[in-house]
């Protein structure tokens, strides 16, 4: 297995667990879908497995749903809305996906009638050496998990070699960017770090279960131009988390 932890980039790397930020995914509206942004991504994702890189993607909801966005229903229901918020995007977003010609598939880890295949790691394997790209949806199946620890825990299972976090800013700060102007951005953070000084990459479940199955993340921001392909071929301008 190769490390994804060198200036070349991670074209040595087979497979890849792409993380897409729902709000990222909704450009300027801030919510729903931006076609065009979903479009770009597409575009990059099938250069790559053109390639041979196999993709598993995992998609939040935050363009539709939090689990924390209503404080007045039953936590376990709202984080249920949470889960089929992403079922709805990986639904979409593979639609556009197979629109440019990729072949797809949607796993979830409850039944969606037909409009999932029940996840398991052989079934998704056999789909990534069949050379389809592999939507995990529903994050874990559980309330109080995030789509952070769905990302994390997913990677490990079917054993790929890096998490590419795409998200609505570039990198890691010290600080929140957003409301402190002068926090600076890390070029390189260990998960230890991260953990330390809750530097909040992903949540802390997710951070533990990355540094205990030692599973590197690169953090960048999808707006970008051409972010996805750059950060694999070695163009990268984000935040390497090392473990």
């Amino acid at each position: 297995m190769s490390f994804p932890g060198k200036e070349r980039g991670v074209t040595a790397t087979r497979r890849i667990l792409l993380k897409l930020s729902g709000e990222a995914l909704a450009g300027a509206k801030k919510t729903g879908f931006d076609e065009g942004t979903v479009r770009k991504v597409a575009l990059q994702v099938k250069q790559l497995t053109d390639e041979g890189i196999q993709i598993g993607i995992v998609i939040g909801g935050g363009n539709f749903w939090r689990g924390r966005t209503s404080e007045s229903i039953d936590r376990t229901k709202a984080d249920q809305i949470g889960m089929l918020a992403t079922v709805m995007n990986c639904i979409y977003v593979s639609e556009i996906f197979r629109s440019e010609g990729m072949r797809t598939n949607i796993m979830t880890p409850f039944a969606c009638g037909s409009f999932t295949e029940l996840f398991s790691k052989d079934r998704a394997c056999a789909c990534f050496e069949a050379g389809q790209v592999v939507f995990f949806a529903g994050g874990t199946g559980h309330p109080y998990f995030s789509t952070d620890t769905g990302v994390v825990l997913r990677a490990v299972e079917v054993e790929a070699e890096v998490i590419l976090l795409a998200k609505s800013i570039d990198g890691v700060y010290d600080d929140d960017p957003g409301k402190n102007p002068k926090a600076v951005k890390y070029s390189e953070v260990t998960i230890d770090e991260v953990i330390a000084k809750n530097l909040q990459v992903v949540d802390m479940t997710a951070s533990i279960l990355a540094r205990d199955n030692r599973m590197p993340m690169w953090v960048f921001g999808l707006n970008e131009e051409n972010s996805i392909v750059n950060t694999v071929k070695g163009s990268f301008s984000g935040t390497k988390v090392l473990v």
